[in-house]
Formats: structure tokens, sequence, C-alpha cells
């Protein structure tokens, strides 16, 4: 009779450094999987964008707060919810019916995307996006967000149903993918037609690289191992659980489609920006985002001056209206949310405004100054004025409020998917939880895990890819960036120096110290002098980081960048290293897990390359999607079963909780940075292309198998 194994128990000196080792080690892996994206993105921003990064400190706070909630997610995945799915996937098939199966994979599918780290971008994903000029876009991002998760999530889940019918039959990939690629590309062309629908099929297709992440990718092959030797499905493609990843990547392209068509029936068309503002339109736009108030916040905080000239209607409303934001700090916070006055001057204002702002911002330094000269006749402390800087998300209060967000949000995405797992468990299969000691402490990690990964995603990763993004444009640009206006009250002429420019022209210039305490000369504009007051404007530039002669060069440098990023993030992807173990086994060590590691990364440098190019030169998605797919169509025909499903699903895996929200949040930042309406799309990019260099590959490496067995057959039948 077997003897139950008791628990070992060890005294705390001894437990205490087996648990920091332990923890140690878990760290080290994700440092060493976040380094090098990290010091490669700091590097090119400092050696080639010749800047440092802004919000350092917020960002070295975001990046550390990521390598610890992943190193406690995943830790936390691994203990409390993958023996859960591995335990209900062995054990389902074996109880009910292939139906059962299916709808509870709807149900896992949706539950696990919810869950998955990289949906969070998502709802960060809206910022810049305006209601006149795609305005079923920003219904998706800003108003109706939450439709758009559900739409992934049920995309997803439907794909995994189709995945356990496929693995409980023996269906092969190659079906579906013929099936469900043309539609896409079908809907695709027919969206591409429509001005409000053609800004959907990039975000469209992005999240399907969004997905797969590593909550929804372990469950569902949990599940479907266990499915695929229930039902007596030994072949190797079904029993290692692979296409499913595939699936869950073009369902949820096909879920936002449809949620897209439902919504444009009752979505405005694009308008311009002055009649989205002007007074007639009014109603609509107060119906379309829920107040006055909220209209009025978008004409500053995504509008020009034209929007704030349009709504006000009267001039003399307008420039009290920009007054205020110095005068009202209640009115500021309300009309530019989390934009301080001095970022909202140098990214939204115009000319106009900026000296209205300056004029202002001058009068109220003078105002305290001759404040604490009169203080200190008195013989009086000054007064205790609290100031604050509304755009300080690193401040303990701000910091605190994003991780509070957060951690609700994982609490909604977590708690659910382990209540359905248990559920099927104890009540359908009527198994009771062992080592609940185990997967409580796994399912909390799981929790406190995520909402420091998605806070430290929202700190650091989006913030320093949107810093790139936004600048990486300047790098080929040949025209000075404004980057701050200051107003010199009684400019003295008499500081001023005559030289000789290269071009032999004589020039007056003055001297300013800049951020780091450097002297530097800056030419003076007459323009910027005013004589009645004697104040000067001083603009502050960013100067060009190359000339026009070198901006082949630049553009050069920006795709060296992108595939740079891309090849470099890859091939640090865990899932991505495990996929090569799996092809190395499944090949009898013909395929070596370092020829598919780096075909991928460099399907994946290939795709982010495209897809910073398609910003850049504003090429339409569907140029670039219909052809992509359609080869990959032709290559898969020519493919045998088994390397179609590792191929295709070497999309998915690429796309990891440290890839996605990077890539998102450069290309929105480029997207921003030129002006472009739609910034979505290299997501999509970074997942197709190493689907084809997987195929070509694959394709290649079956020739050669079969041209040497040719060979080896000819010797034979030559003795």
């Amino acid at each position: 009779m077997a003897t139950a194994r008791k628990k070992m128990h060890f005294p705390l000196k001894v437990a205490l450094p087996m648990i920091w080792n332990y923890i140690k080690n878990k760290l080290k892996e994700q440092i060493k999987a976040v380094a090098f994206i990290i010091i490669y993105l700091v590097a090119f921003k400092l050696i080639v964008l010749q800047s440092p990064p802004e919000n350092a400190l917020q960002v070295a706070l975001g990046v550390g707060m990521v390598v610890l909630g992943l190193a406690m997610f995943l830790e936390g995945l691994f203990l409390g919810l993958m023996p859960l799915g591995d335990r209900v996937g062995v054990q389902l098939p074996q109880k009910t019916n292939i139906y059962v199966i299916m709808l509870f994979g709807l149900l896992l599918g949706f539950g696990a995307t919810l869950a998955e780290p990289s949906i969070s971008t998502l709802r960060l994903a809206g910022e810049g996006v305006t209601p006149w000029a795609t305005p079923l876009l920003y219904r998706f991002l800003e108003l109706e967000t939450n439709m758009l998760v559900w739409a992934v999530g049920a995309g997803v889940g439907v794909a995994v149903a189709c995945g356990m019918a496929r693995f409980y039959f023996g269906i092969g990939l190659k079906p579906f993918i013929y099936v469900l690629v043309p539609i896409l590309l079908v809907i695709s062309c027919y969206f591409s037609f429509d001005e409000n629908l053609k800004y959907i099929i990039n975000l469209a297709w992005d999240t399907g690289g969004v997905t797969t992440g590593p909550v929804t990718v372990p469950l569902v092959l949990a599940m479907g191992i266990g499915i695929s030797k229930a039902s007596g499905k030994k072949n190797s493609e079904a029993a290692s659980g692979l296409g499913v990843v595939t699936l869950a990547s073009l369902f949820p392209v096909l879920g936002v489609f449809v949620v897209a068509l439902y919504l444009n029936t009752s979505t405005p068309k694009p308008r311009t920006e002055i009649e989205f503002f002007s007074d007639s339109y009014r109603p609509k736009a107060i119906e379309m985002l829920g107040s006055e108030d909220a209209v009025k916040a978008i004409a500053f905080q995504r509008g020009s001056s034209a929007a704030r000239i349009s709504y006000y209607g009267d001039l003399e409303k307008y420039k009290n209206a920009i007054l205020s934001l110095v005068n009202d700090r209640e009115t500021s916070k309300k009309l530019l949310g989390n934009l301080s006055v001095y970022d909202w001057m140098n990214s939204k204002a115009n000319e106009e405004e900026k000296k209205i702002i300056s004029e202002r911002l001058a009068e109220k330094i003078e105002e305290k100054q001759s404040l604490k000269d009169s203080q200190k006749k008195l013989n009086t402390q000054p007064t205790n004025e609290k100031t604050t800087n509304s755009n300080n998300i690193s401040s303990n209060d701000g910091l605190l409020s994003v991780f509070k967000k957060e951690a609700i949000q994982a609490i909604f995405a977590v708690i659910p998917l382990v209540l359905l797992l248990l559920l099927v468990l104890v009540i359908l299969l009527r198994d009771k939880l062992k080592k609940a000691d185990e997967s409580i402490l796994g399912i909390s990690l799981s929790l406190v895990g995520m909402a420091i990964l998605t806070t430290g995603i929202q700190l650091g990763l989006s913030s320093l890819g949107d810093q790139i993004g936004r600048t990486l444009p300047m790098v080929y640009k040949t025209e000075a960036q404004e980057t701050g206006r200051f107003i010199f009250k009684n400019f003295n002429k008499d500081t001023m120096v005559s030289a000789y420019n290269n071009r032999g022209q004589l020039n007056k210039y003055f001297y300013v110290v800049d951020d780091s305490n450097n002297i530097k000369a800056v030419p003076f504009d007459e323009s910027r002098y005013d004589k009645t007051t004697g104040n000067y404007e001083y603009v502050r530039k960013k100067e060009v980081l190359w000339t026009a002669k070198l901006s082949l060069l630049g553009i050069t440098l920006v795709c060296l960048f992108a595939f740079g990023m891309g090849y470099g993030s890859t091939i640090a992807e865990p899932a991505l290293n495990a996929l090569g173990i799996t092809i190395e086994e499944i090949t009898v060590g013909t395929v070596k897990r370092s020829k598919v590691v780096g075909t991928v990364s460099f399907g994946v440098g290939i795709g982010l390359l495209i897809g910073v190019c398609r910003l850049i030169l504003d090429i339409p998605a569907c140029w670039l999607l219909v052809p992509g797919y359609l080869i990959l169509l032709i290559l898969t025909y020519y493919s045998d079963e088994e390397f179609t499903s590792l191929a295709w699903d070497s999309g998915g895996v690429t796309t990891g909780p440290i890839t996605v929200p990077l890539v998102l949040a450069m290309g929105l930042g480029i997207g921003g940075g030129l002006n472009v309406i739609d910034g979505f799309g290299i997501v999509s990019m970074a997942s197709l292309f190493p689907i084809l260099t997987m195929l070509a590959f694959g394709i290649r490496i079956r020739r050669r198998q079969n041209s040497h067995l040719n060979a080896t057959e000819e010797a034979k039948d030559g003795k």
C-alpha cells in the first residue's frame, strides 16, 4: 500500500537563502529577456537621436516594474493557472463530449484574452486619434474600448473552440487557413473603400499579434494536447498542440471586423475639424463624446487652433479661454487633462496662443518676484504656494493612481478565468483542487504581478516607445523642430554680437544658457522683438540631426534601427526558443533550434522595417497585407502540414508582453510625429513576415531532405 509523502519542513535560516536564490534566478531570466531591447533603445536615442530619455526616472521605474511584474506573473501562471488548465484539459475529453469541450474552449479563450498583459496596451492606444478625422477608430479606442476587447476575446474564444474540434477530429490546419485568410483579405479590401472602415484595417490585424501571449498559449496548448491524447489522434501536429496559435491570431481580426461593421452604421462620417466644433454640429458632437465639457477638452487636447476658434466662435472668448490655462489651475486641468501648460504649448498651440501664454507667464513671474521682494522688506516668510505638474505621472499620487487602476483591471481579468477553471474542475469533472496552498499562491502572484507589469508597461515601455517613435522622423527630416519658447523681458540689444555665417552673411547673435548650463549663440530674429515693450520672444529649437544631403543616410538609419529592434527583441523571446526546441524534437534534430530562432527573428526584423516604412511613406494597409498573405497562401500550398502549423504559429509567438507594448507605442509615436492619422500596422507586419521566412525555410529544408533521400536511393540502386 502506497504511503502519502510527507511535506518537508526547513528551518527559516535554511529556507530564506533558498527562496532568495530562487527569486534571484527568476529575476535574472527576465532581466536577460528585457536587457537587450532596453539598452538598444536607450543607446539609439542617446547616440543617433542625440537626446536622453525624457522622464528618465519614470522610465527606469517602469522598466524595473516590468521585470519584477513579469517574473511574478509568469511564476504565478506556472504555479496556479497552468496546473488547473492542464488537469482540466486532460480530464475534460475523458468525461464529456466534443460540444461541451468546444463551449468550454470558447469561454476559456475569452477569459484568457482578458488576462493577457498585452491587451492592456489596446486601452492606451487611443492617444492622438481624433473624433472628426477617424470617428470610428476614436469610438473603438476611446468610447467603446470594452467592446474592442470583447471582440478580440470572442475571436480567441471561437479560435480555441475550433482548435479543440480540430484536435478531436484530427483536421489539418490548411483548410482553416484557406478559408479564413481569403475572407479576411476580402473584408480588408472592402473596408479600404469606406472612409470610416479603412482606419480599422491595421488595428484589426494588429490585434492578432496582441492576443497570443503567455496566458492564452500555454493554457490552450495544455488543453489541445489533452484532447488529442484522449481522442487517440497521436500525430505529431495534434499531439504538440500546433496550429492553435494561428487560429487565435486570425479569428480576433474577424471579430474586430464584425464589430466595426456593426458600429459603423451608427457612427458619423469623417469631417473637417472646423465643422466638427462648429455651433451647427455641436449637438452631434456632444452626443458622440457625452458632454460639452468633453467636446471642449478634445478641442484643446487633440485639436489645432482652428478647432478652438471654431468652438468659441468669438475671438475675445477664445483669447480668454487661452489665458485661463495660466490663470485658473482647475480650468487648465479640465481642459488639458494630463498635459502641462508647457507641454501643451510645445505640442498643440499655434504662434498666437504661444505668445499669449508666454506673455502671461512672464507677467506672473514678475508678479511673484515683486511679491517676494515686498515680503523680504516686511521680514515675512514667502507664502507657501503649492505647485503641481499634472504631467508628472511618476509622483507618488500618480504612481499609486495608475497602480490602483491596473490592479482593478488585473482582478477583473484573472479572477473570472480562475473561477471558470475551478467550476469546471469541481462541478463538471467532480474533482477536487490539489495543492490548494500552491494554487492560491500562484493566483495571488499572477494578480500582483499583472498589476505591477501593466503599470510598468504604461510608465516605462509605452513611454519609451512613444519617445522613440515621435523623435525617429527627426533623423531624416531637414527642418528644425520647436521645443519651447520664452519671453525675455526688457531685452538688451547691446548684448548682441555680429558674426558671419558659413554663407558669408553678416548676422546678429546673442548668447543663452541651455538646460545643461552650456552657453551657445543663437541668431537674433527681428520679427520677434517688440519695440513697444522691449520684450523678445526666444524660440528654442531642436536642430536637425542630418543635413539635406544626408537625409538618405537618415532614412537608412531608421530602417536599420527598425530591423535591429525586431531582430534583437525577438531572439530573446522565451516562447520562440520553446518553439525552436519543439521543431528540433519533431524533426529529430535535422532542423536546429538556432536556425529556427534566427529565421523567425530575421522575419520579425524585416516586418518591423516594412511597417516603419509604411508609416513614413503613408502606404495604405491593403497594399502590403493582400500581396503578403497571398504569397503566404502560395507557400502554404507547397509546404507540408506539419511545417505549415509550425510556420504560422511562429507569427504569434514572436509578439510577447515586452515586444507588443514597445512596437505598438513606437508605431503610434511615429504616426504622431508625422501627423499620420493611423499609426497602427507595425505589429501585423511583425507577425506576417516571420511566417513567410519560416515557410520558405521549411520548403528549402524539405527539398534538401528529398534530394538527400533521392541521392541515397540512387546510390543503393547503383549497387
